[in-house]
């Protein structure tokens, strides 16, 4: 197994991180565009909510419970924890380990920071979960999901197999969509939040994965002493 060196934690800063802290103050200022010019935006996308509502049926309802686990934070760090354990010792690579915690942990700190500031206020129809104590913008549930799966993803673009990466990969991405639309279906948030949950954890998983990969590229040209 190959040691995590300075000069990685360096990269992670300064490709990870840093751009990271802009991603964050993107997503902030989008959610107070939306509180301030761009509330006209915030009141006609309610539309969605309530013709979601309007056609709830008990197995929907059921359906979408199910989904939205899979954005849960004990579920995500759950998967993540097991997910990264089985590759780190199947490939011996820590690296490619730390893509998905890494991913994650990113999208968690900008979700919690912008949630703080922004405060917006959850769509005005009735909730199916109970709300939890972080405000509707962005979407956690879509943002963890999006962070941990679109890095599985990006992890699995290295499957030998084309049937079986291929599957992987939409298995994977289709992950976030169905809490993205059980959030949306259960009165949590608006569509623009699930938006810029999407945008949180797709961007730190692409930041994560472009680490990693700089840090194998690095690793190959650099000889072994």
């Amino acid at each position: 197994m190959d040691r995590v060196h300075r000069q990685d934690g360096v990269d992670l800063l300064t490709r990870t991180v840093a751009p990271g802290v802009a991603l964050g103050g993107l997503i902030i200022g989008i959610g107070l565009a939306l509180k301030g010019p761009l509330d006209g935006l915030s009141h006609s996308e309610e539309a969605v909510n309530k013709d979601l509502a309007a056609d709830r049926t008990g197995t929907w309802n059921t359906i979408t419970a199910v989904w939205s686990q899979i954005g849960n934070t004990a579920g995500v760090i759950a998967v993540c924890i097991v997910v990264s354990s089985l590759l780190l010792w199947r490939t011996r690579d820590l690296r490619l380990a730390f893509v998905a915690p890494i991913a994650i942990a990113m999208q968690g700190l900008i979700f919690l920071i912008a949630a703080k500031v922004v405060d917006r206020d959850r769509p005005q129809v009735e909730k199916l979960d109970a709300s939890p104590p972080t405000a509707s913008y962005p979407s956690g549930h879509t943002g963890a999901s999006t962070g941990l799966y679109v890095a599985f993803a990006l992890l699995a673009l290295g499957i030998d197999r084309p049937w079986l990466r291929w599957t992987t990969v939409i298995l994977c991405l289709a992950m976030p969509l169905l809490v993205a639309f059980s959030r949306l279906y259960r009165g949590m948030h608006h569509v623009t939040d699930v938006g810029a949950g999407f945008l949180n954890g797709a961007i730190c998983a692409l930041l994560a994965y472009a680490w990693y990969r700089h840090s194998t590229r690095t690793r190959t040209r650099t000889p072994r002493r």
